[in-house]
């Protein structure tokens, strides 16, 4: 199960139909972010496509001598594309309705449209085993937005189309957004029951739907993964970082890509921790140093100029792989001396993980009054503690929601503590999510994947993980996590798509990363709403943005207009 190849193989697809010769892809807003995430632009122009453009553009010109190639959301398309483009293929990102049809046939009054499919890629394939629907503020208290709840079924009904799989769906029970998510998505496969008519295995594949209240802790901690913590410290948006801000940065750097699909080093180094990219840094550097051409070199015959015109290219592309990852890690670890961040985070630990409510008061308290604690780290701190110690009878709540009052954190800042604990606190949790001696268990079992070596930095393990190690050890309870339906597995499961309404973690990601590695004949994917980081959580709508804030296809028509 990869999203990644199963999203390039439509576009491929795409491209493939449209025969040989110059193409124009033609692009909404959502679709422009689906293909930029596993594409780049030059590996599409390789393919003959050397146009790009959005499909709401407003100063196109007539594009009729190319072939016209449009991935769009299911959404209405524009008068002008009939009239600048000649044939254009239509390929909708998910399931269109008949009437959705019969409306693309009225307008196409002079029958130019030459083919209508539907290619399920209605999602953003961040890693292979990871996807997003880009929704943030998806609920209107403990409810589904009205409007988001069909945007989400039908990123998440892709997601299955993509992968081929017609899963049997479990639900966190706690969390009425999650069943109705989940009979959304039963109601989907029944009505297109022919589509979701895939080969039976001998396990059917399973759904697991999860709300983030239930584990508001892991999007509150800062990470010492290379993904994580670039997504942490800098955001990452659709594999892009906004490096404007850094002090003395070039013009070409303002903005760079980061994509495992593109990047050696970035790929080989996703999951390493801070101190091993260091290190991978250094290497890589040294080894640009011997592969650079010097200064003094002399190109003194046509065989020298041939060997230097053939290594320029890798050379440049190895110069732009150095120049953009030292200015990152550059970033990245400034930003860790700045905040105080390695001190910070060894507190957060020991809230998440630990019960020693008197040290985790002092060291709380100590960095609050410390000036070079940034407020939005002071407020992430309190928030973990209330979390943590909501019902402690020696709480200390007050006294630190004063100390960051005398620090000058705004009230709007301080009233995200209590709204966190109405969100992701004990009343509403469906899981034991801090239990002192689960937490124990579980960060032992988390370290024998890590050769044994214990980091004070990483003791955390999502509830995520021990949920999907239940899962798989058929020990997950039907009175937490009940099936939608009658039926239910007998065996263990083998594919497993998870969805966190709510956005899901790099944290969580990476335990899902490592649970494939070695849970042999055991294949998960995980998904969400979005994919957070401190700051997504903390937005000004407050920490309810928790919540929000191969190819399979289908002809539709084709040839000579949609009639």
């Amino acid at each position: 199960m990869n999203v990644t190849l199963a999203v390039k193989q439509y576009i491929s697809k795409m491209i493939e139909n449209s025969g040989p010769g110059m193409k124009v892809l033609l692009m909404d807003k959502e679709t422009t972010s689906i293909v930029s995430v596993v594409y780049t632009q030059s590996e599409i122009l390789q393919k003959e496509v050397y146009l790009f453009e959005r499909i709401d553009s407003q100063s196109r010109d007539n594009m009729k001598h190319l072939k016209a190639i449009c991935f769009l959301r299911p959404t209405k398309v524009p008068q002008s594309l009939y009239r600048h483009c000649s044939q254009p293929l239509l390929y909708f990102s998910n399931v269109i309705s008949k009437s959705e049809i019969k409306a693309l046939a009225e307008a196409d009054e002079q029958e130019v449209v030459a083919e209508v499919q539907e290619f399920y890629g209605d999602f953003i394939a961040v890693n292979p085993h990871l996807f997003s629907l880009n929704l943030s503020g998806v609920a209107r208290g403990r409810s589904w937005e009205p409007t988001l709840l069909p945007r989400t079924t039908q990123g998440l009904t892709s997601v299955l189309l993509a992968l081929k799989k017609c899963p049997m769906i479990r639900y966190q029970l706690s969390s009425d957004m999650a069943k109705r998510l989940g009979e959304s998505v039963k109601q989907i496969i029944t009505k297109e029951y022919e589509l979701f008519d895939f080969r039976k295995t001998e396990v059917p594949p399973l759904l697991l739907i999860m709300d983030r209240s239930d584990d508001a802790i892991t999007p509150l901690l800062n990470q010492w993964t290379y993904q994580a913590m670039v997504h942490e410290l800098l955001g990452l948006n659709n594999n892009r970082i906004d490096l404007s801000r850094v002090p003395g940065i070039s013009k070409e750097l303002k903005e760079v890509v980061l994509s495992a699909e593109n990047d050696e080093f970035y790929a080989n180094n996703l999951y390493l921790n801070f101190g091993e990219i260091g290190t991978n840094i250094k290497n890589l550097m040294e080894d640009f140093q011997k592969k650079k051409p010097k200064e003094q070199q002399k190109l003194e015959s046509i065989s020298d100029m041939k060997a230097f015109v053939d290594n320029y290219p890798q050379f440049k592309k190895m110069s732009g792989t150095v120049s953009k990852h030292v200015t990152v890690v550059g970033e990245l670890s400034r930003l860790v001396s700045e905040r105080h961040l390695m001190e910070v985070s060894e507190v957060e630990q020991e809230l998440a993980c630990q019960n020693d409510h008197s040290s985790a008061s002092q060291n709380v308290r100590r960095l609050l009054q410390n000036p070079r604690v940034s407020e939005l780290d002071a407020v992430r701190l309190v928030m973990l503690y209330a979390l943590r110690y909501e019902r402690h009878s020696s709480s200390i709540l007050p006294g630190l929601m004063e100390e960051l009052n005398r620090k000058g954190v705004s009230e709007r800042h301080r009233r995200m503590v209590t709204s966190m604990v109405e969100y992701g606190g004990k009343r509403v949790r469906g899981s034991d999510l801090i239990n002192p001696q689960d937490a124990v268990a579980i960060t032992k079992q988390f370290f024998k994947g890590l050769k044994g070596v214990e980091n004070v930095y990483t003791q955390h393990a999502p509830l995520l993980q021990e949920t999907l190690d239940q899962l798989i050890k058929g020990r997950l309870k039907d009175s937490q996590f009940p099936y939608l339906g009658p039926s239910s597995l007998r065996d263990r499961p083998q594919d497993i798509i998870v969805f966190v309404i709510g956005g899901a973690t790099y944290e969580e990601a990476l335990a899902v990363y490592n649970l494939n590695r070695t849970m042999p004949g055991v294949r998960i994917v995980l998904g969400g709403t979005t994919i957070h980081n401190t700051k997504r959580s903390e937005s000004s709508t407050g920490p309810r943005d928790l919540l929000g804030d191969l190819p399979h296809r289908r002809r539709v028509g084709g040839g000579g207009g949609l009639s």
